[in-house]
């Protein structure tokens, strides 16, 4: 016998197939019962019959989840089965918006999706699939690596962690328990992301003499004053790992999706724009100089010489540097011989001519995705590695990190991509991790 969170489960007797027949309403806070879905669904023309859909459960449902929530809700291979949040109104706003969807699609009798407030009680279902987690940063690693040892293959947003440690051990769960794990860096499934990094890869521009990237800068710590805490918030559960603090409105907004909430800029919670968009643009730089599973050996905070914005240095000499991408461009490449530049709105390249490149047999391919999350489902039915992997989405955070540590210490750093260690400041290393407020704690 397998015991999860106190909910006993006999180990391969009952299977996701048995379950998938039906979901119920469910109670904040309870296990749901399985209910039956409607005969009309069962084998309806164009429907996936419900043993060949994929069961879904959301966990963390703001205004990123949304998203994701009406793209999912869009899917007829899935069935969203399962909603999760920390604040009933939200939760409840997402229950209708699957409940309308569902009775169209299943008939009146829909029973509707069972909701939870602790996402434990969700991933200890055995008739889930997989989870998508949009929590706040600082829940990514703990929320993931429980999914994952419930056996459920996880979607999780980036950043991937808060801590290197923490990405390391997001990592180590997702092949432990060989688990299909996509991290939201969509960036790599779009093309002039890919194809810009293919340019690089392929020498189109010649030897790199340095990378450009252009995010938000590190993050500070939070000093909001104290507001009254809303009647619908588990705050205590909100804060999870991190710290105590009183509830202010604007770390966690009640304001039904109008903005995103500022807790990213929060050293806390996320660790500000480096962490944030950085997940997504250093992401690319990474692919662009074939990093993954890797990243630089030196860190340079800025300083009033020869480096006057933050530089990374890989083994090979190339620099990068927070910073300094020249119009638009939200990553620029520049080599001996040319320019790669991108952003989601645009590819520009110098020559203009390398954007009518055609590729012979030889020639370097990355992965090819044009729907992030169909490419995540994809690999649940294939067991597939993903575009983005958890190993990625570390080696990503890492840099992110790295460069988060070095503002902080301001000064130069040397880093061991192989053992994930400073090899120069012991007083760096203790920030590679974070402690975990009682009784959370992260465990594979």
């Amino acid at each position: 016998m397998a015991v999860r969170y106190g909910i006993v489960m006999a180990e391969s007797k009952l299977s996701r197939r048995t379950f998938i027949r039906g979901f119920a309403v469910g109670t904040a806070g309870a296990l749901a019962a399985p209910a039956i879905i409607p005969s009309s669904a069962l084998g309806a023309p164009g429907q996936p019959v419900p043993s060949d859909r994929l069961a879904i459960g959301m966990i963390g449902m703001g205004k990123m989840m949304w998203g994701h929530l009406n793209n999912l809700l869009g899917r007829t291979e899935v069935q969203v089965a399962a909603l999760c949040d920390v604040e009933s109104e939200r939760l409840e706003r997402c229950a209708r918006r699957v409940k309308e969807t569902y009775s169209g699609r299943f008939g009146a009798d829909y029973a509707g999706c069972p909701t939870y407030r602790d996402f434990r009680e969700l991933i200890a279902r055995p008739d889930l699939d997989a989870v998508v987690v949009a929590t706040p940063t600082h829940w990514h690693a703990i929320v993931s690596v429980e999914a994952m040892k419930a056996g459920k293959d996880v979607y999780c947003e980036k950043p991937l962690a808060l801590t290197i440690a923490e990405a390391q051990a997001v990592a180590a769960a997702a092949r432990r328990y060989d688990r299909v794990f996509q991290v939201g860096s969509q960036q790599r499934s779009d093309v002039k992301f890919r194809f810009a990094c293919e340019l690089v890869r392929n020498g189109a521009i010649g030897k790199l003499k340095v990378v450009h990237v252009n995010v938000g800068g590190p993050a500070t710590a939070c000093h909001l004053p104290a507001q009254p805490t809303p009647a619908t918030l588990d705050w205590n559960l909100w804060l999870g790992p991190s710290p105590y603090r009183p509830y202010n409105a604007e770390i966690c907004p009640l304001d039904n999706y109008a903005v995103f909430p500022n807790w990213r800029r929060y050293r806390d919670y996320c660790n500000g724009g480096l962490y944030d968009f950085g997940a997504h643009h250093f992401d690319i730089a990474q692919w662009g100089l074939g990093m993954d599973g890797s990243g630089p050996v030196q860190i340079i905070p800025p300083d009033q010489g020869e480096h006057p914005l933050l530089t990374f240095i890989y083994a090979d000499g190339t620099p990068m540097t927070h910073g300094g991408a020249s119009g638009q461009a939200s990553i620029e490449f520049v080599g001996e011989r040319g320019t790669v530049a991108v952003s989601r709105s645009s590819l520009t390249t110098e020559p203009a001519d390398l954007l009518k490149m055609k590729w012979g047999p030889r020639d370097i391919r990355l992965y090819e995705s044009r729907d992030h999350m169909a490419n995540w489902l994809e690999g649940i039915r294939t067991r597939r590695p993903c575009i983005c992997t958890a190993d990625i989405g570390a080696s990503t955070l890492t840099v992110c990190s790295l460069a988060g540590i070095a503002y902080r210490l301001r000064r130069s750093l040397a880093w061991d991509p192989a053992t994930s260690r400073f090899t120069n400041d012991p007083t760096a290393d203790r920030l590679l991790e974070r402690p975990l407020r009682a009784p959370w704690a992260l465990t594979i």
